[in-house]
């Protein structure tokens, strides 16, 4: 089921810089937390970041921590991910996702899979020494 969809992927050289969105269904599909993740080829999908409902809050994964920024603009129901200073370990397929509620909890509890209902269909990023 892909319900969100995702673009801006591609491959670029170590060092620069890609941004990846994300555009979230209309309605109450763009009034919840979002999220990205990534998975690289036979491994299991991992946390990357997470924005509040209201773009206010984020939390990053400690890999990306000082590289990677998250927003969101509600306005085009839309999710971004900046990603500056890649390393061909950030290479991967980059899924965005969406919780079911509206409910606000600490995003420190929103860093597994499990806590995100829907999901898009992945962008792949690669990054070349």
């Amino acid at each position: 089921q892909v319900q969100l969809a995702e673009s801006g992927g591609g491959s670029v050289q170590a060092g620069g810089s890609l941004r990846v969105s994300c555009v979230v269904p209309g309605g109450t599909f763009s009034r919840y937390a979002l999220s990205w993740f990534l998975q690289a080829p036979g491994k299991e999908r991992e946390f990357v970041a997470v924005i509040s409902r209201n773009g206010r809050n984020t939390l990053y994964a400690d890999s990306v921590k000082g590289r990677f920024i998250i927003s969101r603009d509600n306005d085009k129901k839309t999710v971004y991910l900046q990603m500056n200073n890649l390393k061909p370990e950030d290479t991967a397929v980059y899924y965005c996702a969406s919780r079911d509620t509206i409910l606000t909890y600490p995003l420190a509890r929103l860093t597994t899979a499990g806590e995100y209902t829907y999901w898009g269909q992945g962008t792949l990023v690669t990054v070349s020494s």
